[in-house]
């Protein structure tokens, strides 16, 4: 049972890469001279909220098998409709921005199942499209936010720890986890990832689920811009490509495997907040931008050639060939014992 459960990578990664970063952050005070604070743990949560949600439904998507490059896109457009439409109500602003990223996700989801289109062309040409709307919305400037009530609401410590925006990230994680590991739905999507062709001729109904999930990741992407926006009393048009980057790192430290079929919303979230947790680490130590880059960069390639097809059968062909070796040995011993017993 132990082997099987250390063979999962989806099970293996995750754990190791949040028990390495949690281990660094615990010795953060060796380097920086200054003991750790329920400020540093309530700082690592807020990044986690920051990156969280855009992680999920990331993540959702590439364990079907598919690549949400519009989350970035609806991030930025989310957060801009939740602050020009919630200036006097933010839950208002936040549905019109869920609604939206919900919408965008139906109609690229369902474009992508029906007319067999990859998934990158389809949700690049979205991304630069909602980039370009976002833009024309604010007229290529910041929008500032100025319900402060709302702003200072949401970011509010709650349990010392959590805040607002940390907690609802945590609540989407224990939502998808029911989803994706007790029902027939999560099954069924952990299938069109591993082999497509086979879920269809079981009956599964794919290009629905697959317009669902990107709706869901629309809906997340938008409501991490909108939560985000809000604690920081600002929409930005062009929140660049760096919010991508981490979440796909999150993804990749979470289990997910590049090729579908693979990931577990646990391991999602271990490897959401590992990033978070170097975030936090980075912040504390005043580690130069160039290593952190470069250590992110690091991660994505020692996960990737991990996760490469042709490593996986590699390993399987090594691992037959020792199988053999080790039968042909017994054989070899077998006979000899036997010779020496006639003898």
């Amino acid at each position: 049972m132990i082997r099987r459960l250390a063979s999962r990578l989806e099970v293996v990664v995750p754990a190791v890469a949040l028990g390495v970063t949690l281990i660094a952050f615990l010795c953060t005070p060796a380097i920086s001279g200054k003991a750790l604070s329920t400020f540093d743990v309530y700082n690592t949560f807020q990044g986690l909220a920051q990156l969280g949600l855009l992680t999920l439904g990331l993540g959702m998507t590439m364990i079907a098998g598919e690549f949400d490059l519009s989350v970035i896109g609806v991030y930025a457009l989310g957060g801009m409709i939740a602050v020009q439409a919630g200036q006097s109500s933010p839950v208002l602003g936040v549905l019109a921005a869920v609604a939206a990223g919900a919408a965008i996700g139906v109609v690229q989801g369902g474009i992508i199942a029906r007319l067999r289109i990859p998934s990158l062309v389809v949700t690049l040409a979205t991304y630069i499209a909602l980039l370009g709307l976002t833009s024309a919305m604010s007229g290529g400037l910041d929008v500032t936010y100025g319900n402060a009530a709302a702003t200072l609401w949401i970011d509010r410590p709650l349990a010392v720890i959590f805040s607002v925006p940390s907690l609802v990230t945590v609540a989407a994680f224990a939502i998808a986890a029911v989803i994706l590991g007790g029902t027939r739905l999560g099954r069924q999507i952990r299938a069109i990832g591993g082999d497509r062709r086979a879920s269809r001729v079981a009956g599964v109904r794919v290009d629905r689920t697959l317009a669902g999930l990107f709706a869901v990741s629309g809906t997340l992407a938008a409501l991490s811009g909108a939560l985000y926006n809000y604690s920081y009393a600002t929409a930005n048009p062009d929140p660049g490509f760096q919010p991508l980057i981490l979440a796909t790192v999150g993804c990749l430290v979470g289990g997910v495997s590049l090729a579908g079929g693979r990931g577990l919303p646990a391991g999602l979230l271990a490897g959401a907040l590992s990033v978070a947790l170097l975030g936090q680490i980075d912040a504390i130590t005043a580690i130069p931008d160039d290593f952190t880059e470069l250590l992110y960069a690091s991660l994505l390639g020692i996960i990737v050639a991990v996760d490469a097809p042709g490593l996986r059968e590699d390993l399987d062909r090594l691992k037959a060939r020792t199988r053999t070796r080790r039968a042909d040995r017994a054989h070899d011993t077998d006979a000899r014992t036997e010779q020496g017993t006639h003898a």
